[in-house]
């Protein structure tokens, strides 16, 4: 149910969730954090899939109307490689899936798991069948990464999250650039971690890829507030130049989306809404979430309310 004294900017579809364990044609524990694209009209997501090990790999869903009817390949699409990739040991997780234009094909930012942590990966496909490794990109400890889809003075950009020492003032999303998406430089946070009892202080992250607007590029990225009860992961919005993505023009000051519902309160990690992905067609905006580390979740929303209130929220 809404809150009447706040502005309600992305609602929950009455069906959610939309994919669970018990969706799939071979056995899984939970699947979450699902990529997404829409390919000649068909929305595919790219769902995180733990299996019973404890050890993640990414499956293929297929929806004509990006609600219901899914059709789940019958094994899984990305399996980890750790003989050829070592990075790749203890699993592959949470992919955000970029078309690059210009190249022709997806790119799919991942989190590889390593036996020195998470790290970022990157994979390319044209058709989501068969995938074109190009190993790690960012060092361990580091995740929550997309791709931009368009290059900046000639450079591929990334939004990415290292993990902070102890001693620093937090987990920041940073910036940084590639001439060739594989040698990676010009590292630079770009929107802190807020300090206190702010939802998003101390730890922060991208979720879906940016969304390019004609008012720069939306950014929707969440916000981890440690509570006596555990963590909690809220959303907030961001703006970026358009021409010039250093530039933070807007940041929420309010969180827009938090976990409420029963299936995003219980399940293996409770209070948690973690988005991957998001479809925009026209004004129209669908959010695919992970509920709970447990069931991929659906949210709408109207891009141009979205605009409206990061438009008007303060400068970044």
């Amino acid at each position: 149910m809404a809150n009447r004294h706040f502005r309600t900017l992305f609602h929950r579809y009455d069906k959610n969730p939309i994919l669970t364990a018990q969706d799939w044609p071979y056995p899984a524990n939970s699947v979450f954090n699902a990529g997404a694209a829409l390919v000649d009209g068909t929305t595919l997501l790219l769902v995180r899939v733990e299996d019973r090990r404890g050890i993640s790999h990414l499956t293929v869903a297929r929806s004509a109307d990006g609600v219901g009817g899914w059709m789940i390949d019958p094994e899984p699409t990305l399996l980890p490689s750790p003989k050829s990739h070592p990075e790749e040991v203890w699993g592959i997780e949470d992919p955000r899936l970029t078309w690059l234009e210009e190249r022709q094909c997806w790119a799919v930012t991942y989190t590889a798991y390593s036996a020195a942590g998470p790290l970022v990966s990157l994979a390319t496909t044209t058709d989501f069948r068969s995938f074109t490794r190009l190993g790690p990109v960012m060092p361990p400890e580091d995740k929550d990464a997309a791709l931009f889809p368009v290059r900046f003075g000639g450079r591929w950009a990334m939004l990415h999250r290292p993990v902070a020492t102890a001693w620093s003032t937090g987990a920041h999303i940073w910036l940084s650039f590639s001439p060739d998406l594989k040698h990676w430089g010009d590292h630079r946070v770009l929107i802190p971690a807020r300090l206190g009892g702010w939802w998003d202080a101390r730890k922060i992250g991208l979720s879906p890829p940016p969304l390019e607007t004609p008012e720069g590029w939306l950014l929707l990225y969440h916000g981890v507030r440690t509570t006596a009860a555990g963590s909690l992961y809220r959303l907030g919005l961001a703006l970026l130049d358009r021409s010039d993505p250093t530039r933070v023009l807007r940041r929420s000051a309010d969180w827009i989306f938090g976990p409420s519902e029963e299936y995003e309160l219980k399940g293996d990690v409770p209070g948690v809404v973690f988005p991957c992905g998001w479809i925009a067609q026209g004004d129209d905006v669908r959010l695919y979430y992970g509920a709970a580390d447990t069931s991929v979740a659906l949210a709408t929303a109207k891009l141009s309310e979205l605009v409206d209130f990061i438009t008007s929220s303060p400068a970044g």
